[in-house]
């Protein structure tokens, strides 16, 4: 997940300059400091993570283990929450002490540490160079790039989904819902007193919301700011993907609100024939997880009857799209400018290859790797991800309860991965509209008939630009 900026604070100016003060105040400590200072100096780093969740450092702290016992570098690893990134983003800069790695982190991080020229692109290039570019996807790499210098290391993703129900569209001879089109005529054939047609968010206040409408949006042409960093959100586009979403709710979902919690409830019950979620919900749709089992009807005999019926469509096109497209996350490594350069660099490589899987195994629900292998074995990392297992109190690969075609879909669905504002560098208004959330609220105002979409739409965009005022 990426940053939530609850208030409207011009960070860019205030981080650069601190930046600048800070790297200046490291170039002279070490003009200062005597040769073999600086070699003890390089034999250790220090690696900031954002994925602070018990479980999962102590995790990526065995992974170190095997890095700091092959190299002899050692390893501090700290965790600072994601809300409080850019806080500690600047503290650093003002203190002159910025970690030498930063990872697990989104892509609007990445173009924050960009903007305010923390990345040392070399060394990143360089560790792009050393593990084969060809081994990447070229998309994910395509999103950390600012002009010709790659800005991060892509590690891998989580995408968010559209999941139906292949027995009731089988049942109904429908085809698998992959535009506008076909999802509302499957809504309108399925949707019954007992089975609503379709499920999503509609909470406002709730970046599930935003992330689900984004999601729809994108595969129609809607961008929150066009290729001149202007808004845009009261395009046509964009006016027409609200359109949809809002006919699909009014006319073929269930009533009242719906967060990320009460749209997983709907499906996993049985009573939705399609609804929007994230990969992180596969492990939990196959009954692997005690606190979110599905209660369907057939599921009391059979824990994993949705996962077994159950297909995903990865990018949705609608009539004024051009190309299917989807909203995911890409989470990163990267390299910062005043940071010991080649133990860094060994680090982030380590990660990429001797300690790929190992890393991909601490949740591969949501981590699905953006290097699918190396230049000798072009599938090693892909194939070894289908057998990790998943679950939390139950585990098992993923391939036990999904087909081949399902697992396809998730590995390739990052080619088709778009988010808004990312490829225009409007990286801080998108994460500053995830604290605001004006297109959560344009959804539930369409969604609960408070207001057409073109009104919604404007609203939204007139916020928008509120907010990309105060960056500047």
């Amino acid at each position: 997940m990426e940053i939530l900026r609850k208030k409207r604070i011009p960070q860019r100016n205030r981080v650069a300059a601190l930046a600048l003060a800070a790297l200046t105040a490291t170039t002279l400590v070490s003009c200062g400091g005597n040769e073999g200072e600086a070699d003890s100096e390089g034999q250790s780093i220090v690696v900031q993570t954002t994925d602070t969740i018990p479980d999962r450092v102590a995790a990526t702290e065995e992974i170190i283990a095997g890095f700091e016992e092959e190299t002899g570098i050692q390893v501090e690893l700290v965790g600072v929450a994601e809300d409080q990134f850019n806080q500690v983003l600047t503290s650093g800069a003002a203190a002159g002490d910025l970690p030498d790695v930063i990872g697990s982190i989104g892509l609007t991080q990445v173009r924050t540490l960009g903007a305010n020229d923390l990345v040392n692109t070399q060394a990143v290039q360089e560790v792009l160079e050393t593990l084969g570019e060809e081994t990447f996807s070229e998309r994910a790499l395509e999103l950390n790039r600012d002009g010709e210098e790659l800005l991060a290391i892509p590690s891998e993703s989580w995408l968010q989904l559209l999941y139906y129900r292949t027995d009731l569209f089988e049942e109904a001879g429908l085809a698998a819902p992959e535009t506008y089109e076909d999802i509302l005529a499957a809504a309108e054939a399925l949707d019954s007193p007992e089975m609503a047609g379709f499920v999503g968010a509609t909470a406002p206040g709730d970046a599930f919301t935003q992330q689900t409408i984004e999601h729809v949006a994108l595969g129609n042409g809607c961008e929150m700011v066009n290729e001149a960093g202007e808004v845009i959100f009261n395009s046509p586009e964009c006016i027409g993907a609200l359109d949809f979403y809002g006919n699909l709710i009014q006319n073929y979902s269930v009533s009242g609100a719906q967060d990320v919690d009460t749209v997983r409830a709907n499906y996993f019950a049985g009573e939705a024939a399609m609804f929007i979620w994230s990969t992180f919900v596969l492990d939990e749709m196959a009954g692997l997880r005690n606190d979110a089992l599905p209660t369907c009807p057939e599921c009391a005999d059979n824990p994993a009857f949705l996962a077994e019926n159950t297909g995903v469509v990865p990018a949705i096109v609608g009539p004024d799209g051009s190309d299917p497209a989807q909203f995911g996350q890409i989470t990163n490594w990267t390299i910062t400018a005043s940071a010991n350069t080649e133990p860094a660099k060994q680090f982030v490589e380590y990660m990429m290859s001797d300690g790929y899987v190992d890393w991909l195994a601490i949740a591969p629900e949501g981590k699905v790797p953006v290097r699918a292998g190396t230049a000798e074995s072009p599938t090693e990392f892909a194939d070894a991800w289908q057998t990790l297992p998943v679950g939390v109190d139950t585990k098992a690969p993923l391939q036990d309860f999904y087909s081949d075609d399902v697992l396809q879909a998730l590995q390739t669905g990052v080619d088709n991965l778009l988010l808004w504002g990312i490829p225009q560098g409007q990286g801080d208004l998108a994460g500053a509209a995830l604290g605001e959330l004006p297109i959560a609220q344009a959804v539930a105002d369409v969604a609960n008939g408070g207001a057409d979409p073109a009104a919604a739409a404007e609203q939204a965009a007139a916020t928008l630009q509120s907010i990309q005022d105060s960056l500047e």
